[in-house]
């Protein structure tokens, strides 16, 4: 496989290489796992595009990945090898059919659990298998190695793409620190995004008031009144809070992200609903599964 042998120096695209964000976080993963070997050059939108008054249009989500293909390019026919490590999912079928031969891809993400009742719905039911059957095809022609960041899209995926592909990239973000003393009972991450909101436990954290316990919110602002918000922080500052943290609260719209691997190497216990036991079959012992619709007491939150 391409991974397990020296290769030449490699030019990479991030569309976001920040150590504050999850696509960041898990591309600076994915250079120190798989091109650790290649003396790595990574360009990014914003260091590529800092003096043009055109930056922000560049580095926009919807336009940076095609920036992207037109540099990846530009290095292909220069001889170089190139690899394209971030903002890669399955849907984008257009990635995968445009960009050069031989790229490295990195995590390929998407599959995250939808709802009848939210926006997109018909998109992500309808619309969506059939661009990830054509990415599929694209990808198995070129026979390069296929890393998904989890195994969420595993049910929708062909026996052959199975047999080709590696899941849970993101299971190498596990690296735990030394267990502090805690005095945050709960720390939550929340991102105020239209397709994440009905997975948000907001009946939970209601019903968290009635138990006095001290919640914290890190991300976009949450507008209940009894929490603590402190905004959108650096990745040094959020490992800080979540050594002194007890419990976190996962989102069911995926239940393995950067912020959960985080919260499980800083030993934060996560809480989930009892209907997502099944799903959860990695780092168990780590979540605490609870029925959201029958809390009747929550005391032993505090205690532990």
């Amino acid at each position: 496989m391409l991974f397990n042998k020296k290769i030449e120096k490699c030019y990479a695209w991030a569309s976001d290489f920040s150590p504050n964000s999850g696509e960041g976080n898990l591309a600076r993963l994915f250079v120190k796992k798989k091109l650790n070997t290649c003396n790595p050059k990574i360009v990014t939108p914003k260091n590529m595009f800092r003096n043009l008054r055109l930056t922000n249009f560049l580095d926009h989500k919807y336009t940076s990945p095609f920036v992207g293909i037109i540099w990846c390019w530009l290095n292909f026919f220069k001889k170089k090898k190139i690899a394209y490590i971030n903002y890669l999912p399955l849907w984008n079928c257009f990635l995968f059919l445009l960009l050069p031969p031989g790229t490295i891809f990195g995590p390929i993400t998407g599959g995250a659990n939808y709802k009848k009742n939210e926006s997109g719905y018909f998109i992500r039911k309808y619309i969506f298998p059939k661009l990830y059957r054509i990415s599929e095809l694209l990808l198995n022609f070129r026979k390069s190695e296929i890393i998904f960041s989890t195994s969420l899209l595993k049910k929708n995926l062909l026996k052959k793409t199975i047999k080709n592909s590696k899941f849970n990239f993101i299971f190498n973000y596990y690296k735990p620190n030394i267990k502090q003393s805690k005095n945050i009972d709960i720390l939550i991450y929340y991102r105020n995004h239209i397709n994440k909101e009905k997975f948000f436990p907001y009946s939970l954290i209601q019903k968290l008031k009635n138990f006095q316990l001290k919640i914290n919110v890190v991300g976009d602002h949450l507008n209940i009144p009894f929490v603590r918000n402190y905004g959108k922080i650096d990745n040094v500052k959020l490992i800080n809070l979540l050594k002194k943290t007890k419990y976190s609260i996962s989102s069911d719209e995926s239940l393995y992200s950067i912020f959960v691997m985080e919260c499980i190497n800083n030993h934060v216990k996560i809480i989930t609903d009892y209907t997502n036991y099944k799903k959860i079959y990695h780092f168990r012992s780590k979540f605490v599964f609870i029925n959201y619709k029958k809390i009747q007491n929550l005391n032993w939150l505090k205690k532990n």
